[in-house]
């Protein structure tokens, strides 16, 4: 390819929606592939990135894609994707409708300040119903343009490709409205979208170019530190030779997979140290691994974990919905190894894998050691594993067992006090059980249910899958968005 100046870049583009709305599907019909049938569970679980090839009227255009996870879990990898888009495609169910994560993505979107188009997808279901899915949107306060607001919308369908090519073309001409400059020749700009460690090729992180260019041998740089660019691939594994403006990539050459969000410039710039992370599994010596160990805080009662994942991203997921009463120990990005299964050994720790694999050395030493390991490949599953464990890790004689989780909806003023207005999403809420409330994963307080109601009626208890309304005692200062977990008090024999 000629390196030659371009005035404009293809849009990026970030999809979005609610979990099985169809995203994935969508991608899978623009790209021709079977992408879809490869994820476990038929849920995406970690960003990636494509770039598709179209025609506009007679004339070839580029659109880069983003594919956010769908899973609740995912919360913050869907808002790392709305950070480096130029604007947004979002996703909704004909038959379904708005639903929870469909208002959190648009949370996203207003944040991140970018235009975005409606994809009302499933329209060849015979339950579908794109009006009902239009007024909802101008209920949450998203009129789309038939309402006489300014959001487009475009049904579809990701089975038959019905719409789709409407869709395509709105998002190159929108993409040209917003006239988005990317120079080959200019200083280059380039986000990590994710990164891993590959068993076969070292550190891998996947980028997308916003101006400047990428090639390899280039050195390009993290804040001060210089990076040698080893090798660029497609998604399919081609080497690449020239990586533009707006076209995502995989790159080689790290020493370490490099934070999530971070951005590769042609020169070295200052950038500020921020918080230090929790301890990384790099020590490999048992002298090193029993000093890491000293620096650890050992709370009891405590269910303490050491943490692999295949990504940062699936690391940052899995560390944001911890259960309570649960200390990682030490987290790391790739397989599980025999420094893992000896640091487990000493700290009294059990190993959790997400997306990845367990050494058959370390685990023929676990098994001779009887270390609890195991491996995941869907989040709420090890979520659910770590909530099981902490409920024999409780004071002799009485267990607390979790009940039930609600999320925060709506917040409704009451007497001077606040009302919160949940749904009830796992197991069920009872008067009678206290409650913790967690933000992001992380404790914030504990208080018992003063009022329940389902609607004006009081109730006794709420089941999964129904909304209610909840008066705490003492009032927390809990915030939408923010979880409830109940439990009961139950003797041991």
């Amino acid at each position: 390819m000629a390196k030659e100046e371009t005035k404009l870049r293809p849009p990026i583009v970030t999809v979005m929606g609610h979990v099985d709305h169809g995203k994935t599907s969508l991608l899978d019909y623009i790209r021709k592939t079977n992408y879809a049938r490869r994820e476990t569970g038929g849920i995406t679980q970690s960003i990636g990135a494509y770039q598709a090839e179209i025609t506009v009227d007679g004339q070839p255009e580029k659109i880069t894609f983003i594919d956010t996870p769908g899973h609740a879990a995912f919360a913050q990898m869907r808002a790392r994707g709305a950070q480096v888009t130029d604007l947004a495609v979002l996703v909704v169910a004909a038959d379904e409708g708005v639903k929870e994560q469909t208002r959190e993505c648009l949370e996203h979107i207003k944040a991140a300040g970018v235009p975005f188009i409606v994809a009302i997808n499933k329209i060849d279901l015979p339950t579908a119903d794109p009006d009902k899915v239009k007024a909802q949107l101008a209920e949450v306060g998203y009129p789309p343009e038939e309402y006489g607001g300014k959001i487009p919308t475009v049904a579809v369908s990701a089975k038959t490709g019905a719409g789709i090519p409407d869709l395509l073309e709105l998002i190159v001409l929108m993409g040209k409205m917003l006239e988005l400059a990317g120079g080959m020749n200019d200083s280059l700009e380039a986000v990590v979208l994710e990164s891993r460690k590959d068993p076969r090729r070292g550190a891998v992180a996947t980028v997308i170019v916003k101006t400047g260019h990428l090639e390899p041998r280039q050195t390009v740089y993290l804040g001060q530190e210089a990076v040698k660019i080893r090798a660029l691939q497609a998604e399919n594994g081609q080497a690449l030779q020239w990586v533009e403006p707006g076209q995502p990539t995989e790159v080689l050459g790290f020493v370490e997979p490099p934070p999530v969000g971070a951005i590769l410039t042609s020169q070295p710039r200052n950038v500020s140290a921020g918080k230090k992370g929790k301890l990384a599994i790099k020590a490999r010596t048992k002298d090193d691994l029993l000093a890491l160990l000293v620096e650890q805080p050992k709370e009891e009662k405590k269910l303490k974990i050491i943490l692999r994942a295949d990504t940062r991203g699936s690391l940052e997921a899995v560390e944001r919905n911890l259960p309570i009463g649960v200390e990682i120990v030490a987290e790391g990005i790739g397989a599980i190894n025999e420094s893992d299964v000896f640091l487990a050994q000493t700290s009294q720790a059990q190993i959790y894998g997400f997306r990845t694999k367990i050494d058959l050395a370390a685990e023929k030493e676990a098994r001779q050691h009887k270390i609890f390991w195991r491996t995941f490949s869907l989040i709420y599953e090890l979520l659910e594993m770590m909530e099981k464990e902490t409920r024999q890790l409780q004071q002799p004689g009485v267990a607390k067992e979790i009940t039930g989780r609600a999320e925060i909806l709506q917040i409704f003023p009451y007497n001077n006090q606040k009302v919160a207005g949940c749904r009830v999403t796992k197991g069920k809420i009872n008067k009678q059980w206290r409650v913790h409330l967690l933000r992001e994963g992380k404790e914030l307080g504990e208080a018992r249910i003063k009022s329940l109601r389902r609607g004006k009626q009081p109730v006794d208890e709420v089941s999964e899958g129904n909304e209610c309304g909840l008066l705490l005692s003492p009032q927390l200062d809990f915030q939408v968005g923010d979880v409830l977990i109940s439990y009961s008090n139950r003797e041991l024999h």
